[in-house]
């Protein structure tokens, strides 16, 4: 059952963290192999969940050590039909995967959550093509359409809100929202940027926040950047610029590596956490609503760590 659905916590004063490069750390760390990098695949058998379980439990002692609040964010980023269709995951065990990683997050949330740390399930969702690339991009409509069923799920099976990653064009952040409205559930809508600081449709990220909160009346609870580096994007966060106070997340990659880089990498390039984190400090006089910190790609406990080693009392 859902916890703070009605009156999201970090929508305040305190900073939360969230996790790191979930499908990096598998594969490059733990060794794992993950169809269609696809890490909702591990719930397939109880040695997964394990696995699964161990990764966010290191991170939310984070989170405890550090005295801040935590956003799970449930391992179904490529749980949608068209993923998992590449997987031969049918209509019915698609939505079975997305209650059971909720489940796992419930049970995560009831052994941590406190009034001093409050733990908020997030149902997180990915776009329905490649993050990097813009192939084939739907219309508003049609990304209502076909993410409204995983929204579905995640309400049901009682996930605090839903977030939405590597969305890479603003119809389907549209979308998303439209169906999460639909749906009463609360939502973020993250972005992913290019070395360049644009969406990878070429818009300009406060362009791309206007249109969406446009059609959607402003639903969304608030915006994210994920999956880019803070170098290529700060550049584009104008100081006292009123759409910036719209952005209250950040999950930003250790690499500096473009796109199309790191679609080719056969390493990790995890970077230095302590730069990364010194990083997210100066981007908060950029950010100044910035209350989720986590990170992406290249990114693990370690950088966690350092993050919330600078942000656990507030940013200064």
């Amino acid at each position: 059952m859902s916890h703070y659905r009605n009156d999201l916590p970090q929508l305040g004063d305190k900073v939360f963290l969230t996790d790191s490069g979930l499908e990096t750390t598998l594969i490059f760390e733990e060794g794992l192999s993950l169809p269609c990098f696809a890490a909702f695949d591990l719930l397939r058998t109880e040695e997964g969940k394990q696995v699964l379980r161990r990764y966010f439990e290191r991170h939310l002692d984070i989170a405890c050590e550090c005295r801040m609040g935590f956003i799970l964010e449930s391992p179904t980023w490529r749980a949608n039909p068209d993923w998992g269709s590449q997987m031969d995951y049918d209509t019915y065990a698609l939505a079975e995967a997305n209650r059971q990683a909720i489940h796992l997050m419930l049970t995560l949330r009831d052994a941590y959550d406190s009034a001093a740390m409050p733990v908020v399930v997030s149902g997180n969702l990915g776009p329905r093509g490649d993050g990097y690339i813009v192939s084939e991009s739907m219309t508003k409509e049609q990304a209502r359409d076909y993410h409204a069923g995983q929204v579905a799920v995640f309400r049901e099976a009682g996930a605090d809100m839903v977030a939405a990653f590597t969305i890479n064009y603003a119809e389907e952040g549209i979308g998303i929202a439209t169906a999460a409205r639909e749906a009463g559930m609360p939502v973020a809508i993250s972005f992913t940027l290019e070395t360049d600081g644009r969406l990878p449709s070429t818009e300009s990220l406060s362009a791309a926040i206007a249109r969406t909160d446009e059609a959607t009346d402003g639903y969304a609870s608030y915006y994210m950047i994920n999956c880019a580096h803070p170098e290529h994007f700060e550049n584009v966060l104008g100081e006292r610029e009123s759409w910036t106070h719209r952005i209250r997340g950040l999950r930003a990659n250790a690499s500096r590596r473009s796109h199309a880089e790191l679609d080719e990498s056969v390493d990790l390039d995890s970077g230095d956490p302590h730069e990364l984190a010194e990083q997210y400090r100066a981007l908060k006089t950029l950010l100044p609503r910035l209350s989720v910190v986590g990170g992406c790609c290249g990114t693990d406990h370690r950088h966690i760590h350092a993050i919330g080693r600078v942000c656990g009392h507030g940013i200064a």
